[in-house]
């Protein structure tokens, strides 16, 4: 039987290939972020949360720690990225969330490229700029797994790391890989209408 198609791994593939051919996200790097599949989040396809950070909200949380390296940024696929999504809405949605990140890649949001800051429309304007490039270069074996059809495999929280506050109150104060498992979801490639 075929191995089943990992997208959280394809999809780390695809952040280092961005941060290569990207300027504006070379700053990324893909060793320090973490890609999980989530529940459902009103209309979102995916968030970018900072792991921790040097903020004040960010003081007590939990560690992230994937194969000894500290995690920054953790990117969450929701269900309408896996249900209801082109592959090019799906590579969008990834270069929208990365370029949330700050500039020093330090585990904090820019302050720039926060939704309330910049208006919506001129952040959409942005990634659809920046999707346009990438796609003009980027390998055709990065861009495959965005267009697959049916069942992959995906990293998910077993346990999922909790506010600052419950870090303080006795929880688990380091999360690792056995707080993550490999679980199944589906994945259903909407086509582009045609012009």
């Amino acid at each position: 039987m075929a191995q089943r198609l990992n997208v959280t791994l394809a999809v780390k593939r695809l952040v280092r290939d961005v941060a290569a051919r990207v300027p504006e996200l070379e700053h990324v790097r893909a060793s320090r972020v973490l890609v999980v599949a989530g529940e459902a989040r009103r209309s979102s396809r995916a968030t970018i949360r900072p792991a921790h950070g040097t903020g004040r909200s960010q003081t007590g949380r939990p560690v992230i720690r994937v194969k000894g390296r500290r995690i920054l940024y953790v990117v969450t696929l929701r269900p309408l990225w896996f249900l209801a999504s082109t592959p090019e809405e799906r590579i969008a949605t990834i270069l929208h969330e990365l370029y949330h990140a700050s500039n020093r890649f330090d585990g904090t949001l820019h302050r720039g490229r926060r939704h309330a800051r910049l208006p919506r429309s001129r952040y959409n304007r942005k990634i659809r700029a920046l999707l346009r490039r990438y796609l003009a270069v980027a390998p055709a074996e990065i861009l495959a797994p965005f267009g697959h059809e049916g069942v992959v495999r995906a990293r998910m929280w077993l346990e999922r790391p909790g506010s600052s506050r419950a870090a303080n109150e006795g929880a688990r104060k380091v999360y690792t890989e056995k707080q993550l498992f490999y679980g199944l979801a589906r994945m259903r490639t909407r086509r582009a209408a045609r012009p």
